[in-house]
């Protein structure tokens, strides 16, 4: 008997964490791949507005990074989300330390209410921040993390069209590059009961990549999840791969971006993610360098997983 893909991927995935190794999921042909309503002209408008020199590299506390704000909310705007309260802006305080100066920094919440289980939260996440302008260079972040934001921007625009079951929350967070400061303040501030937060899904560099492999972080923690990115995976062209999960430092990716407080949190994750790049955290980081075709498969993908995590998750 043939098994569906997502049991293989399970049974895959289960043994590889067993070795430590990375699996690569089934994914589709070009012309079996699900159809999508994605607007993906208006996502590369978004990625170039944001990766752009008039945001100066948006680090956190600068009038780069207050622009970003103003046009993401202009967005969340224009989408048609709610916001908690009278705005999307929820402002939060970081103090001076060896890392950073001190200053003021926004995170900026949406939200879609659920068509059947309102009570339920999924938190659609990605930072905004990048490192702004450094002796002289402009670091402009198109990949990390402006891909990031305009995938989840196109994520909510679709989801206001097609509404889900669970309230889904679409947060741009500020500050991650700075101790992931934004997840940890919306965490601590959660404008619900945190029991009823059933996923963080987190988008952090979604752009680059010349091998068209996306990683998904997060399964290892919570196997259940596993079906959910097979199944997806198995209707894109994208080669999604499950691992950096294990071992120490750089290549276990659990705390490296938004998700890592969530986990701390005991909530449960899905990170999706490139590989570092010779642009990473470096000023060739632009607009230009950005696979265009990757980043739109890959945000079908996303708007896929979603959605199944949406029809899935309790």
């Amino acid at each position: 008997m043939k098994l569906p893909a997502f049991a293989l991927a399970f049974l895959l995935a289960a043994s590889a964490a067993a070795q430590d190794q990375p699996v690569t999921l089934p994914s589709a042909t070009a012309a079996t791949a699900a159809p999508s309503t994605l607007d993906q002209a208006r996502m590369i408008d978004d990625l170039k507005t944001l990766a752009s020199p008039r945001f100066e590299g948006r680090r956190t506390g600068t009038e780069g990074n207050r622009l970003a704000g103003a046009f993401i909310q202009q967005r969340f705007a224009e989408i048609g989300l709610q916001p908690f309260g009278a705005s999307f802006a929820q402002p939060f305080n970081i103090a001076a330390s060896a890392r950073n100066a001190g200053s003021d920094a926004v995170n900026y919440v949406g939200f879609i209410r659920g068509t059947a289980q309102p009570e339920r939260f999924i938190v659609v996440s990605a930072h905004y921040d990048h490192l702004g302008i450094k002796n002289g260079k402009l670091y402009a972040g198109a990949d990390d993390n402006a891909s990031g934001v305009a995938a989840m921007l196109a994520v909510a625009a679709h989801f206001k069209h097609h509404r889900p079951a669970h309230t889904i929350v679409f947060a741009a967070f500020d500050g991650e590059e700075i101790g992931l400061r934004g997840a940890r303040a919306f965490l601590g501030a959660l404008p619900f009961p945190k029991a009823q937060l059933a996923l963080n899904i987190n988008f952090d560099m979604v752009s680059h990549n010349d091998r068209n492999e996306l990683y998904a972080v997060g399964t290892r923690y919570t196997p259940s999840l596993v079906p959910v990115v097979a199944q997806a995976a198995a209707r894109h062209t994208v080669t999604v791969k499950l691992g950096h999960e294990t071992g120490a430092g750089e290549e276990n990716w659990t705390g490296a971006s938004d998700h890592g407080p969530f986990h701390e949190a005991g909530i449960s994750f899905l990170y999706f993610g490139v590989e570092d790049h010779a642009d990473y955290h470096q000023p060739g980081d632009v607009f230009e360098h950005v696979n265009q075709t990757f980043f739109g498969e890959v945000a079908r993908l996303l708007v896929d997983v979603v959605g199944t995590a949406d029809q899935q998750v309790k």
